[in-house]
């Protein structure tokens, strides 16, 4: 399943919000330096989806603030 992330680093929180079908809008305390955000957006999905985070990759918008997201 492949899903559209709209990412807000520098948050108060972490939290993952369903905007439309397959879209979300995920807040992220880390910022955005050295892929610390990416590794805390796989992180957040994985707990919200439950599943492993072996199971997520960023496979578009790596360095954008709207990724893709393939879920296994």
């Amino acid at each position: 399943m492949r899903i559209y992330v709209k990412v807000l680093p520098r948050s108060s929180r972490n939290s993952v919000e369903k905007t439309a079908e397959g879209e979300y809008k995920v807040k992220l305390m880390a910022p955005p330096v050295d892929g610390e955000a990416n590794a805390m957006l796989i992180k957040v999905l994985a707990e919200h989806f439950d599943v492993p985070k072996s199971s997520l990759a960023i496979i578009g918008g790596a360095s954008a603030r709207i990724k893709i997201v393939q879920i296994e």
